[in-house]
C-alpha cells in the first residue's frame, strides 16, 4: 500500500461529518488542517486516540489548524461514539472508502494472526491543499503529542 507523501496535493475527496454536514475538498484545501484515519469507532486505541485530539483541540485550534478524524464508519456510529466518550474533535465518514483509497490508507491490514481489509493508522498534515507531513504506523499513545510539536516548529 502506497500513501501519499510529503508535497503530494489532496486528492479531490468529500467527506461528511457525525452531524451531516459536508466536508469538501475545497474547504480543506484552504488553511492548516490535520486528518488523523483511525481503524474503526470505539476500539480501545481508535478511543484513546480520538480522546487525546479531543483533549487537545484547544492547542490546534490556537496554531490555527483544523482537526479530523477520519473512518468507515458512519455517521450515526461517529455520533454515539462523541457521545459515548465526550469527543470534541469532528469526525468524517468515508463509507464507500473512496478517501481512505486516495490517500493509501486502506488496504490489506494485520493485527497479530487477524488478517482484515481496513484503514491503516495514518496522519496527515495538509496546508493549503498539500500534504505537509505524513505520520504513519502511528503509536497512539504520545501521538498527538509529536502531531503539535511538528506542527509549532513549523
Amino acid at each position: 500500500m502506497t500513501t501519499l507523501s510529503a508535497g503530494a496535493q489532496l486528492p479531490a475527496v468529500e467527506f461528511t461529518d457525525d452531524a451531516g454536514a459536508r466536508v469538501t475538498h475545497a474547504e480543506l484545501g484552504r488553511g492548516r488542517f490535520v486528518l488523523f484515519f483511525y481503524p474503526k469507532d470505539d476500539t480501545p486505541g481508535c478511543t484513546r486516540e480520538a480522546c487525546a485530539f479531543s483533549d487537545q483541540l484547544a492547542d490546534f485550534a490556537a496554531l490555527g489548524v483544523g482537526v479530523y478524524g477520519v473512518s468507515a464508519d458512519g455517521e450515526e456510529s461517529h455520533r454515539a461514539f462523541r457521545a459515548r466518550h465526550g469527543l470534541t474533535v469532528r469526525l468524517l465518514s468515508d463509507p464507500t472508502h473512496v478517501a481512505c483509497e486516495a490517500f493509501g490508507v486502506w488496504g490489506t491490514q494485520r493485527y497479530g494472526a487477524h488478517v482484515y481489509e481496513g484503514i491503516a493508522r495514518t496522519t496527515f498534515v495538509l496546508r493549503d491543499g498539500v500534504v505537509d507531513r505524513v505520520f504513519r504506523e502511528v503509536e497512539v499513545d504520545g501521538h498527538v503529542a509529536l502531531v503539535l510539536a511538528y506542527l509549532r516548529a513549523g
